[in-house]
């Protein structure tokens, strides 16, 4: 019996020494022991994540400028086309019948504009002989009046004569006969001329006539030749021909089909101008439009090859945005090398834009800026930057974690009354019984950019509930991590003292990779051995007198 008790004894203190020594520091039954993680260097890869669309550098919508029936087909989907080269053909008998009759009026008009020319060549003609018969006449009445001029010298003398008595009457009578004869005669030369003269104005008239029915008639022609040269433009549409060298992606035909073309084009192909180089339309959120530069290394993966990374360039980001449900995206431009022509046009691309790219430095573990031990005050050293926290929004379930590390700081910086506590509660249900439908239909960069316009709404109503005391320290709680002028986010993490109690060391972040955070200047050094979790639980509010017992608040 007495080795007995003397080997129950040594049982009983070996177990409580056990226990002394592997019992919780602290002592308090809601205690845990904190857990640590020590600084080392490595790399730190920040990235913008991100979904697009595979889209060819030029795509060539090729239509028809007709109507008509599609008679033949020379190009299928995925079919190599050269420009210029014809892929299909409308019929153009009833434009062939409107050519052969064009050509025939063109070929009557010019037989009628040789008849114009002859006949103005005739008018011309005739115009000269009027010139030469009117020269004529005016030689026979210069003539006539020299003869007259002679005839009246004549007449003269013999008047004289006679007035002497030297001449005989016969003869001065003879000579006013002459006289008079040739005075007749030269009065009829003027009237010929006279009328030879009018005959040349019409003849004039002819003439202008018909070289008006000669323009006229070349104008004819002139317009008749754009007919037909319309007509056989027509006649050259008919064949539908590739404008560049590319693939045809997509054919919206079919043989014997009609094609309306009286209101608007109708497309008919669809043609990449050149695979081998393509773009991926991105949709980027505005919270990291600003991260994006020209030039940057892009690496995406698709799902039809989901083992294989690919790799682009940014080449632009348009300064057009799309708003979808108050949430605002710009168009990234990446431009992909296809040299294997394994990416086709359609396909959904997953990307990640490397922003920040830095080697052997100094990092923590993000779960360590994170940490707020209990009673914790809200000091104006911030706990992470906001790149700590998109990254840990980043993958499935992030919203949780997020909303769970707010939750325990509210909780324990902020202490609010009872009454606040359940005023807090109730925003946080409206935003998540609100938010499932808000988020239903939505892409992941849509989701995630509605998930942080919700959260700033809610974050305001959230500062309306509190005192102006309480509502000082949340908004500050808001405004952490936020760039300063060196370029960095301040922060803080927590290292255990002498009396293994948390002490808040502050230091300056730069960027994260969603796990590990680069830390720019601080007090730590490599190896230190920062609190990554652990520690006493907070002790929930206490509930008021006759009501249920008030649980803390969550978020979303």
């Amino acid at each position: 019996m007495r080795k007995w008790l003397m080997a129950t004894g040594l049982v009983a203190l070996a177990a409580g020494a056990g226990y002394w020594t592997l019992r919780p520091s602290g002592g308090a039954a809601n205690e845990q022991a904190y857990r640590t993680a020590a600084l080392d260097r490595g790399r730190i890869t920040a990235a913008v994540r991100a979904t697009g669309t595979l889209t060819p550098v030029t795509t060539v919508l090729v239509g028809s400028q007709l109507s008509g029936q599609i008679v033949e087909i020379l190009a299928d989907y995925n079919s190599v086309v050269k420009a210029g080269q014809v892929v299909a053909r409308l019929n153009g008998d009833q434009i062939r019948t409107k050519r052969d009759a064009a050509e025939a009026d063109v070929s009557q008009s010019k037989a009628d504009l040789l008849v114009k020319r002859a006949q103005l060549d005739r008018a011309r003609s005739t115009r000269i002989k009027a010139n030469s018969t009117v020269r004529d006449i005016e030689a026979q009445r210069d003539r006539a009046a020299a003869q007259l001029a002679d005839a009246k010298r004549t007449f003269e003398r013999q008047t004289e004569l006679f007035s002497r008595g030297a001449g005989a009457q016969q003869t001065l009578d003879s000579a006013r006969t002459q006289v008079e004869m040739l005075t007749a005669g030269l009065a009829s030369g003027e009237a010929q001329i006279a009328s030879a003269k009018a005959e040349m104005n019409g003849l004039d008239a002819d003439i202008l006539l018909a070289e008006g029915q000669v323009k006229a008639s070349e104008a004819l022609i002139a317009q008749r030749e754009a007919t037909l040269k319309g007509i056989l433009i027509d006649l050259e549409r008919t064949e539908i021909r590739s404008p560049v060298d590319g693939v045809v992606v997509q054919r919206q035909v079919d043989l014997g089909q009609t094609v309306a073309a009286s209101l608007s084009t109708p497309t008919l192909f669809q043609i990449a101008q050149d695979l081998r180089v393509i773009d991926i339309y991105a949709n980027v959120d505005e919270a990291d439009v600003g991260r994006l530069k020209t030039g940057q290394a892009v690496t995406f993966s698709v799902n039809a090859y989901p083992n294989r990374t690919f790799e682009g360039r940014v080449e632009m980001v348009r300064l057009g945005a799309q708003t979808i449900q108050n949430v605002v995206t710009y168009t990234g431009v990446v431009r992909v090398e296809n040299r294997d022509m394994a990416l086709l046009p359609g396909m959904t691309a997953n990307l990640q834009v490397v922003t920040e790219d830095r080697n052997n430095v100094l990092r923590v573990a993000n779960a360590a800026l994170r940490f707020r031990p209990v009673g914790a005050a809200a000091g104006p050293v911030p706990a992470a930057s906001p790149a700590v926290a998109a990254g840990e929004r980043g993958g499935r379930g992030g919203g949780n974690r997020t909303g769970a590390a707010l939750r325990e700081r509210i909780e324990t910086e902020l202490q609010p009354t009872p009454e606040q506590t359940r005023a807090i509660a109730g925003v946080l249900q409206e935003r998540r019984s609100g938010g499932r439908e808000a988020m239903a239909g939505l892409s992941e960069d849509e989701r995630r950019a509605a998930f942080r316009s919700a959260r700033t709404e809610t974050m305001k109503k959230i500062a309306a509930v509190l005192d102006p005391e309480r509502r000082a320290k949340f908004e500050a709680m808001m405004q952490e991590g936020r760039p300063t002028a060196q370029g960095g986010a301040p922060g803080r993490v927590y290292v255990l003292d002498t009396d293994g109690q948390p002490k808040a060391i502050p230091v300056m972040l730069g960027p994260t990779d969603g796990a590990y955070t680069e830390i720019v200047s601080g007090e730590l050094k490599d190896g230190a051995q920062v609190i990554v979790g652990g520690g006493p639980r907070p002790v929930a509010p206490a509930a008021p007198a006759g009501g249920p017992p008030v649980r803390g608040p969550r978020l979303f």
